[in-house]
């Protein structure tokens, strides 16, 4: 082993206090599950700054990029784009109306339905939204910069059969879970 494989970090030290007292957890799974939490954490708090630096906050980030990938015309109706952020159509137009001042989107008339809107991600809204994307990557990039290639490839794999896991399980659970 290197000398990085034999590094303990805090989980570790919380394992080794919990063992005696809890010896009926499994200390991989404890740690596993708490080191892919403390991940998701920091990667969240990455994003944060990312996004205060951008003036964006996570649900306005999320709702340009749901713009940005609504195809060539980079427009949807509030209404759906309420359904895939699971917000209430007031809470969705309080969204829109913020990122339509700071014209990142606008608001145009639906040309199939007279009484309705379309939502369109603007040049400077696509540009802002791709810039912060940029400036996380690269965040991101430095910390998986830890592993190699391989190693990024494996974890990739192995979380990846962890996530499928949860998606069966979510279809139907198991009774023990």
């Amino acid at each position: 082993m290197t000398t990085k494989q034999q590094e303990r970090d805090h989980i570790d030290r919380f394992l080794d206090s919990i063992r005696e007292r809890l010896p009926m957890l499994d200390p991989e799974v404890e740690g596993l599950v708490d080191r892919i939490q403390g991940l998701n954490r920091r990667f969240h708090r990455a994003l944060d700054d990312t996004l205060t630096e951008f003036g964006l906050d996570y649900s306005e980030w999320k709702l340009l990029g749901l713009l940005s990938r609504a195809g060539d015309t980079y427009r949807s109706s509030p209404g759906s784009l309420a359904r895939m952020m699971e917000l209430s159509s007031g809470a969705m137009t309080n969204r829109l109306d913020r990122l339509e001042e700071a014209a990142l989107l606008r608001r145009l008339p639906d040309p199939n339905d007279r009484r309705g809107i379309r939502v369109e991600l603007t040049a400077k809204g696509k540009r802002l939204y791709e810039d912060a994307i940029v400036v996380q990557g690269r965040k991101e990039a430095f910390f998986a910069g830890a592993l190699t290639k391989s190693e990024q490839k494996q974890l990739n794999a192995l979380l990846r059969k962890l996530m499928l896991e949860f998606e069966r399980a979510e279809d139907g659970p198991p009774e023990h879970c």
